[in-house]
């Protein structure tokens, strides 16, 4: 047919819409499945990832038990492999409880051996380089006083309510002669003393001058530790006239015997009547010691009973315008004195060692019985002062 005579046909508008309406609804359709699969693609996306990551929580709780389980039971199987009743699971935790319990008595014994065989070592090497018991004891106890008296060892807890000395160890001085020196700043403050008796025999003071001795402590007498007879010393006359002459100060002793407040104030005024003609500087000495003899008048006495004679001696003494002081040791200071009542008053101190140990306050220090000094023939007692009186 030829082109002229083919129909030409036009759709109406309303087919058109209709047309045009088909279409959008079919890309419509077609968004909505791409958006719906979509979504179910996400969707199962998700769940795969949460699926991973509670799947490893799972994995590291297990393994989490696993060690606890193999820890707690001492056990190398896997917790997979660990099946118990809740009573074998008790016996499990009880075996290892006990377990460590013996391990850590096994340890504290190891340890305690240990400590034994040094302190035991240790004790041997100090006793076998010549101390005696009572030092080796003393490193041991720091914050005690001990002290052997009567047989017995003794631990007396340190008082710090009582006044302490502040003399330093390091500056403690012992000279090549045995003599000590007390140095601070490089300067000796100490001073160097001596006492005497009539055991002495004759003393060359000239010569004793010579040696350094600053000031020398005399007996002045003595009452009879049987008889409670007073008795002057027999060289106290030549003794105290000979130091004065060559410018030693001197200060004087009585070794004392009272019984009562009465006797100890008889003691004192002989003693101020012996040295009113002389020139005494240094303190007078109220000298309470323990005597060996055990029928000694004083050694009965209880502390707060040598403790007042102390103190009547003493107050006599300073009444009469002198200076006053008590001699005393370690066992004299901790079991026969009542120390806190004597806290106003001077002290010499008699202790035989290198050490400061004695922690209490004293003025001067009686360190050796057997110094020699150019003059004496005889050993003499040996002092050093940490102050010295006007």
């Amino acid at each position: 047919m030829s082109e002229e005579n083919k129909e030409i046909t036009t759709p109406s508008p309303y087919e058109e819409e209709s047309r045009l309406r088909r279409k959008r609804m079919r890309r419509k359709n077609t968004i909505s499945y791409i958006v719906s699969l979509l979504a179910v693609v996400v969707g199962l996306f998700v769940i795969m990832i949460l699926a991973i990551a509670l799947y490893s929580w799972i994995d590291s709780k297990t393994a989490e038990t696993e060690a606890l389980l193999q820890q707690t039971m001492g056990d190398a199987q896997t917790a997979e492999e660990i099946t118990y009743t809740q009573e074998q699971l008790d016996q499990k935790i009880a075996e290892a409880v006990a377990q460590a319990q013996a391990e850590d008595a096994q340890a504290l014994e190891n340890a305690l051996n240990a400590q034994r065989e040094e302190i035991l070592g240790g004790i041997s090497g100090q006793l076998t380089e010549g101390q005696t018991v009572v030092e080796t004891l003393r490193p041991f106890y720091p914050d005690d006083v001990v002290l052997v008296s009567g047989g017995k060892f003794h631990f007396l807890p340190i008082r710090e309510e009582l006044a302490q000395h502040n003399y330093v160890q390091e500056n403690l001085q012992v000279l090549e002669n045995g003599r000590y020196a007390y140095v601070e700043d490089g300067q000796v403050t100490s001073h160097m003393g001596i006492d005497v008796s009539k055991y002495q025999g004759s003393i060359d003071w000239e010569k004793v001058a010579a040696e350094g001795v600053e000031f020398a402590f005399l007996r002045v007498g003595l009452r009879g530790y049987s008889s409670g007879r007073i008795v002057e010393d027999d060289s106290f006359e030549t003794n105290i006239q000979g130091a004065l002459r060559n410018g030693i100060k001197v200060g004087v002793y009585f070794f004392s015997q009272a019984t009562t407040e009465e006797e100890a104030i008889e003691e004192a005024n002989f003693v101020l009547e012996k040295i009113a003609p002389y020139q005494v500087e240094c303190p007078v000495v109220f000298d309470v010691e323990k005597v060996s003899d055990s029928t000694a008048r004083m050694n009965q006495l209880t502390p707060q009973e040598r403790t007042n004679v102390t103190i009547a001696f003493l107050d006599t003494i300073e009444a009469a315008g002198y200076q006053s002081m008590f001699y005393h040791n370690m066992e004299t200071a901790l079991l026969l004195l009542e120390l806190d009542r004597l806290e106003d008053y001077d002290r010499w101190f008699a202790y035989y060692g290198e050490e400061f140990y004695y922690p209490y306050q004293y003025s001067v220090w009686q360190y050796s019985e057997k110094g020699r000094i150019d003059g004496i023939d005889a050993d003499v007692d040996l002092n050093i002062a940490f102050k010295m009186w006007e």
